[in-house]
């Protein structure tokens, strides 16, 4: 039984909690494979007698296979219809599940995840797309964030879930529990999802349906690779075809009369302001997601399970303040939701700049409950003020376009990070090295042990300068929020409108 999209005033929003539920799922599960690998890939090395370097693929080939295909989810709801393009990537991220669980070699797992990626590409955006269609103005922000849930707890509990699994059952099982999400979400779907009208599309552009996955995907891989050396060969291949790739697509895309990207969106200035906001607010909440994990387990030494659960306030946090937060964004618009976000974030992150080797799980929960209830402030109001900067019809491109910039700005985050932690932990290596010369203390006459609790001082110390760098960050965000304007839907569609057909 088909259903088509109900008049703004017959809307209730219980009308779409169950076909609400099946995008939900779907974004469940492609979600939670974006964090799961991440704690299986040592049990791998052993299964399948490899290389990390090798191996990193299963990670790496997942996240470029996104990206390629992320630009192309816009073009592909208006062609064929947002019902038929979002069960077919579930169908294809399901298959890719359960083929991700049957190899017995690092290459064939890399393959499947390619494909499994190809699929859970399009699903968010797609999803994002669909429930802001499907909700009247006055009712987006609280359907946006019971949408974005799972957008947030899924990564969370990623880790608790496949670590678990990893170490009383199997890793294989990281994938098959997709299966049953995946067929509910088909069962219900087929059913109960409402059909969105298609958008006319006249042409097709080739051309940038061929810059633009380049583009990302390349981007993507170099700014990742970037974490080892932004110096290496790969990273620079990688930023060099992209850079030029994506020249070229904004080229294309300026010119084309059917654009695979509508970026003439970015000539609005509230669009582009919000952009930059999320942006750089990405940049201060992934020092405080990324992190915090990994001093955890560097640092103190936690057990990738018992990272994950330390971690769960700030994901229960997020997945209570969500919801709220989305009621509070139809009645007061988006700026002080971005600065209260913010400013709780970077609140987190100065508890977290004075971390030691003492701290426990009991020591962070308050900074964990600041950022997961600053994330749930945040994220999801954020993508709804971009989609509310654009004309309703052109809501597909703008998700592709917004969730494709994301993908590349989530990679440079982590490898920024990444830098910057070993450029401060190197930096007190050396005043430790030269205080000890000073002191005409010999390294052959230290012992082991406080030789193993030097070390961990010294990547203590990164840490923390590193959280306060991106404490400032995420002030600097903040700040910035005070100039989102929050205007009318009527207001904004005019001037955008014109703009895109001008």
């Amino acid at each position: 039984m088909e259903h088509t999209v109900q008049p703004d005033r017959e809307f209730r929003i219980s009308g779409i909690l169950v076909p609400l539920i099946a995008i939900i799922a779907g974004v469940f599960m492609v979600a939670l494979d974006s964090t799961a690998m991440n704690v299986a890939l040592p049990t791998l090395l052993k299964d399948f007698d490899t290389n990390l370097t090798t191996l990193q693929w299963v990670v790496t080939g997942y996240m470029l296979a996104q990206a390629s295909v992320i630009p192309l989810s816009g073009w592909l709801s208006d062609r064929f219809g947002a019902k038929r393009v979002f069960l077919s990537a579930v169908v294809l991220f399901t298959i890719g599940s359960i083929l991700c669980a049957l190899p017995n070699s690092a290459e064939w797992l890399i393959t499947f995840r390619v494909i499994q990626g190809l699929g859970g590409g399009s699903v968010i955006p797609i999803a994002m797309a669909y429930v802001y269609r499907l909700s009247p103005p006055g009712k987006v922000g609280v359907v946006m964030g019971l949408m974005g849930i799972p957008v947030l707890f899924a990564p969370a509990i990623g880790p608790v879930l496949s670590g678990w699994l990893v170490e009383f059952h199997s890793w294989r099982w990281i994938f098959l529990i997709n299966i049953p999400i995946g067929i509910i979400c088909l069962l219900i779907g087929m059913r109960k999802l409402p059909k969105v009208e298609r958008t006319q599309v006249p042409g097709m552009d080739k051309l940038g349906m061929i810059l633009g996955p380049l583009a990302f995907a390349a981007l993507t891989y170099g700014v990742s690779q970037g974490a080892e050396s932004w110096t290496s060969s790969k990273t620079l291949f990688g930023l060099g075809l992209g850079a030029v790739a994506l020249i070229l697509f904004v080229i294309v895309e300026l010119r084309a009369q059917t654009p695979l990207l509508e970026l003439r969106v970015m000539g609005s200035i509230d669009f582009s302001l919000g952009i930059i906001v999320q942006w750089i607010g990405q940049f201060g909440l992934y020092g405080a997601l990324f992190l915090m994990p990994q001093f955890l387990q560097q640092a103190r030494g936690f057990g990738a399970f018992d990272t994950g659960l330390t971690m769960l306030p700030q994901a229960i946090a997020s997945g209570l303040v969500m919801p709220i937060a989305g009621m509070l964004f139809d009645k007061i618009g988006v700026r002080w939701l971005i600065v209260g976000g913010l400013g709780l974030i970077s609140g987190a992150l100065y508890q977290y700049s004075h971390v030691d080797l003492t701290i426990t799980s009991r020591d962070v929960i308050l900074p964990l409950l600041m950022c997961g209830a600053g994330m749930g402030l945040m994220i999801m109001p954020m993508n709804t003020h971009l989609l509310n900067k654009a004309p309703r019809h052109l809501v597909n491109r703008v998700t592709s376009l917004t969730n494709s910039m994301q993908q590349v700005i989530n990679s440079l985050a982590i490898s920024t990070l990444v830098t910057i932690l070993t450029s401060r932990t190197a930096t007190h290596a050396l005043e430790m090295k030269e205080a000890a010369a000073a002191a005409g203390v010999s390294s052959a006459a230290t012992s082991p042990e406080a030789v193993k609790l030097a070390t961990q001082n010294l990547l203590v110390k990164g840490f923390d300068d590193t959280f306060h760098i991106m404490m400032f960050v995420a002030i600097g965000g903040a700040v910035l929020g005070l100039l989102l304007r929050r205007g009318s839907k009527k207001a904004e569609e005019a001037p955008h409108t014109e703009m895109m057909h001008s």
